[in-house]
């Protein structure tokens, strides 16, 4: 077996036994496909995003790639509040731009403000916002629209629309896809606190 064969199972083995110990948390038994990171990430104005917060990072599969895209003088801070993906993460990734917190998406204002950053262009998320109590949902929805810089957005990948009332509620603006090219097939919202 390769080197990155045997990565890519040690990773899938990571997510599966998480998923089994918190499905509530991942909401998928295995990562995202390719189709769903694409469709996703097609949203970024890569060329002047600076800032990018990933919520939820779980093994780095949508990680690695907006590493891949991203400009060499921009910082991704993936928040993730499961200590196993924290530890995978910072021993699997080598890279400068990418800061990974043991954190809650409801303290984001505060990881921008210790990393040094008044504002986020990009904050993705795939964790499951609509499992989440109403008032954790809501705690982290309001945080990631403060945080925003007013031409940025919020990218939401989710497998129900539960979440999309609380959406257009507290953004202006909500943009809404579907990727069937995943298991499971899924929702995606592009998100602005004001219109463009």
């Amino acid at each position: 077996m390769s080197q990155s064969a045997h990565n890519h199972r040690g990773e899938l083995l990571l997510f599966a036994r998480n998923f089994l110990k918190h499905p509530r948390m991942l909401g998928s038994l295995i990562p995202s496909s390719r189709f769903l990171i694409d469709e996703v990430l097609q949203a970024v104005d890569w060329a002047n995003a600076r800032v990018i917060v990933e919520y939820g990072p779980g093994v780095g599969t949508f990680t690695a790639e907006v590493l891949r895209r991203m400009r060499p003088d921009a910082s991704l801070i993936a928040i993730e509040t499961n200590t196993d993906f924290v530890r995978f993460l910072k021993s699997s990734i080598a890279d400068s731009r990418l800061q990974v917190v043991l954190e809650s998406a409801e303290n984001t204002d505060k990881v921008l403000r210790d990393l040094g950053h008044v504002k986020a262009d990009y904050v993705i998320s795939g964790v499951p916002l609509g499992s989440m109590h109403p008032e954790l949902r809501r705690g982290i929805l309001n945080t990631t629209h403060s945080v925003l810089d007013p031409r940025g957005s919020f990218l939401v990948y989710q497998f129900t629309t539960r979440v999309l009332p609380d959406l257009q509620r507290i953004f202006r603006l909500v943009e809404r896809r579907f990727e069937p090219l995943n298991i499971l097939p899924a929702q995606v919202f592009f998100c602005q606190p004001r219109s463009a």
